[in-house]
């Protein structure tokens, strides 16, 4: 094994890239709930179904994809800030999914540099950090204010890619959404899916997937055979 925060015999660092909201803490369905509310409290009536589809895409392209084309886009911002208040009110709720930790204990002892690649807001992501518990192993993290444009573009990926000093040539992005995937895809990063989040293999594989999971406890109990095994494994 390569000690943590050292380069390989390679010659380059190597790192793992985690979604968080689905893929390490199983926040999807209340996101989803806080959404329907949001939308509820400004007069719109989306189905649950279709606000599922789209979360773990960024809040602004996920507001602009539901909601009608022809509404008063000034109140996007209220919109938004009213599921940030419902969110917050399911904090306690949240947990990590079984595995997690140990997931991250393995990369780390693998070499590996860890970034936690989220567009959360950053006090979200300050309360989901706390609750994985796990900074010992964590190099970096990012949130939505790292990134310009917020998934399926590849910006938040690019600043936690920054964050740890690796080349996207030398990375593998771990995630729940068909947004991850194809933010993985225009980088060309082997995206790992995991299903704990709600969306279908199959969906995910059709988005980029290279490996599907049914959740963190699932990768970990393959990882030498994964392409995070493989990343630690490379000469």
């Amino acid at each position: 094994m390569v000690p943590q925060g050292s380069v390989p015999p390679g010659g380059r660092r190597r790192g793992v890239l985690f979604d968080v909201d689905g893929t390490l803490i199983d926040s999807s369905y209340i996101h989803t709930i806080a959404w329907w509310g949001a939308f509820r409290q400004h007069g719109y009536d989306i189905p649950m179904a279709s606000i599922h589809h789209y979360v773990g895409m960024g809040g602004d392209r996920l507001v602009d994809n539901l909601l009608p084309e022809a509404r008063d886009r000034s109140q996007d911002p209220e919109v938004m800030a009213s599921h940030g208040a419902l969110y917050a009110s399911h904090w306690p709720a949240l947990r990590a999914f079984e595995g997690v930790k140990d997931l991250l204990a393995q990369c780390h002892a693998g070499g590996l540099a860890i970034a936690l690649a989220s567009s959360a807001r950053k006090k979200d992501l300050e309360v989901m950090k706390a609750i994985l518990d796990a900074d010992a192993f964590i190099d970096g993290a990012t949130s939505a204010n790292d990134a310009k444009e917020s998934k399926p573009s590849p910006d938040i990926l690019v600043a936690a890619l920054d964050t740890i000093g690796v080349d996207a040539a030398d990375a593998v992005f771990i995630g729940d959404a068909v947004w991850d995937m194809k933010a993985a895809a225009a980088l060309g990063i082997p995206a790992i899916a995991v299903t704990c989040g709600g969306v279908s293999a199959a969906e995910l594989r059709t988005a980029g997937a290279v490996e599907v999971y049914e959740g963190p406890l699932d990768l970990l109990q393959n990882l030498t055979s994964s392409a995070v095994g493989r990343l630690i494994a490379r000469p």
